[in-house]
């Protein structure tokens, strides 16, 4: 599940990037990139819960401390790329 997340918050970026570059109204795309970037770290989260109920140590260790870091890069990367037409537009209008 957190995958497909994954890939919807990936598509309303660029969805979101693109209708700023063409000039129409990105906020809901923005909205939408971001929400679906959090709805991705809970799903894995909750995919993670799974291993804890059964005690699967091996697999916790072994997969947690990469998708930590990973999710912590691709949700800063997320923002980032999210908020960047608001920023541009704050920019553009000093």
């Amino acid at each position: 599940m957190w995958v497909i997340l994954g890939l919807i918050a990936i598509i309303a970026t660029f969805i979101n990037l693109y209708m700023y570059a063409t000039g129409k109204d990105y906020k809901l795309a923005m909205a939408m990139g971001l929400s679906f970037t959090a709805l991705t770290v809970c799903a894995d989260y909750s995919y993670l819960n799974t291993w804890i109920k059964v005690e699967d140590w091996a697999a916790l260790s072994d997969v947690v401390p990469g998708m930590s870091r990973a999710f912590w890069f691709l949700t800063i990367v997320s923002i980032l790329l999210n908020i960047a037409p608001v920023l541009f537009d704050l920019k553009n209008k000093k």
